[in-house]
């Protein structure tokens, strides 16, 4: 199930990369053509920055690739470790948490607006950021426990720079 749900939000994620690339593209181009520009090209491709971001947070969650500073790393105590990693997955399931409250509040809330160049219901802008960061809740949950019960502490992977 994990893996179908990593899927999808992985190909969300593309979708929303190529069309950002397409829409860039067709700006850049229209820069240079005899006709008016399209003022929903622009809009689509910030709404698709905005779901290319929050969509694949869950996943990066899951396979520890998020950004994080890992100045803990070389405490010689693994339990001292093990508590920190909890703590700050537990952290990001909160704010994870938090923000797909307030995804489904502006859902719940903005259903009447309309962008202005694309005239699409921002309901539907908010939606894959509330599935994405209620992704990251439940992603930050399932960290945790798994660091909990971890025997062994995590370490620096190839790429990673140990403390």
């Amino acid at each position: 199930m994990v893996t179908l749900v990593t899927r999808v939000e992985l190909a969300i994620g593309a979708a929303a990369l190529v069309v950002v690339f397409l829409l860039v593209l067709v700006q850049a181009a229209q820069r240079y053509l005899p006709v008016s520009g399209w003022p929903w090209t622009g809009e689509l491709a910030r709404f698709a920055l905005v779901w290319l971001t929050v969509s694949v947070a869950g996943v990066l969650v899951t396979t520890d690739s998020h950004i994080a500073l890992q100045l803990v790393d070389g405490i010689k105590n693994p339990a001292v470790l093990r508590a920190v990693r909890v703590v700050a997955a537990l952290v990001v399931a909160l704010v994870g948490a938090a923000f797909a409250v307030e995804a489904w509040d502006l859902m719940a809330s903005q259903g009447r607006l309309k962008s202005p160049s694309l005239r699409m219901p921002l309901t539907w802008l908010y939606f894959f950021p509330f599935l994405g960061f209620a992704s990251t809740a439940v992603r930050g949950v399932a960290a945790a426990i798994g660091f909990a019960r971890s025997p062994k502490p995590p370490r620096a992977t190839p790429g990673e720079v140990a403390a």
